[in-house]
């Protein structure tokens, strides 16, 4: 059977993880000297206890090509196919990491790369799809056709309550527009195709929750929807319930910012990620 591997930027909640035989590669994040493996040595919530004691803005960065050669290596002892699904390359250097450890792989297993051009929620539903295949029986060449056929149909809204982190981490793109002016106010950013896009904003959080649910609204065949907050679990599951009257409840994947992308969206963001259904 293919094994697939992904990074923690895709915020697959650990048990589901260990459940479904996903290896995940964590990114590393840094407190000045402190060096943390995402989601390992640091929950979330040990994160923003850390970042609110903290007076150091922490940093981020991808596992180097050796820790996924040791991943590969050691998977490549349970087969021979191996699918890798990372974040966007141009949100992460996962990706340019993971492609040269694969040619440092001294085995016969054939290994396949792809970039999800997506990111937390939206990389999640792509690594849950290729492992559905793959539990299927679909083989290497199958697997990797669908996430890529698959890939332009993921969407991502996010609402902050601050822009701040993503200024500071250098992954705001075009939602510089919205900075300056938005005193009380909940700014909603987009993740489409590697990249960042202001969406809107809201006078408050219930108004930024109608945005998700409508955002969701908007698109008439869904496969599957990620839902996850950083910091406000009761917000999530209000999301959820109320999207709940929109897919299926078993079709609906609830988790955590992970740390390493905490670093960048900073404490109360609240998203929902959609992967439209193939034809």
């Amino acid at each position: 059977m293919v094994k697939i591997v992904t990074d923690s930027v895709s915020d697959l909640p650990p048990q589901l993880a260990k459940e479904l035989g996903i290896a995940v590669v964590p990114l590393y994040l840094h407190f000045g000297t402190e060096s943390y493996r995402d989601n390992v040595d640091l929950t979330t919530e040990e994160f923003y206890d850390k970042l609110a004691k903290s007076r150091i803005f922490p940093a981020t960065s991808a596992a180097g090509p050796g820790i996924w050669v040791e991943v590969f290596t050691r998977l490549a002892t349970e087969t021979s196919e191996i699918l890798v699904v990372t974040a966007g390359s141009r949100l992460s250097a996962s990706y340019e990491s993971a492609l040269q450890a694969k040619t440092m792989v001294k085995t016969d297993c054939r290994i396949e790369v792809v970039d999800s051009t997506s990111g937390i929620g939206g990389e999640m539903l792509l690594v849950l799809l290729a492992s559905k295949l793959a539990r299927k029986g679909a083989n290497l060449e199958e697997v990797s056709n669908s996430v890529k056929k698959a890939a332009p149909g993921v969407h991502v809204l996010v609402s902050f309550d601050t822009l701040e982190y993503l200024r500071r981490g250098g992954r705001i793109g075009r939602a510089q527009a919205l900075l300056g002016s938005l005193l009380r106010v909940n700014p909603l950013i987009g993740l489409k195709n590697g990249e960042v896009y202001p969406y809107g904003r809201a006078r408050n959080r219930a108004q930024a929750m109608d945005f998700l649910v409508n955002f969701v609204k908007g698109f008439p065949r869904i496969d599957s929807i990620a839902v996850e907050d950083a910091t406000t679990p009761d917000e999530r599951e209000v999301l959820a319930q109320k999207l709940k009257q929109i897919v299926p409840e078993e079709r609906i994947y609830q988790t955590k910012v992970s740390p390493a992308v905490g670093a960048h969206v900073g404490p109360h963001a609240l998203g929902v990620s959609v992967l439209e259904a193939i034809e």
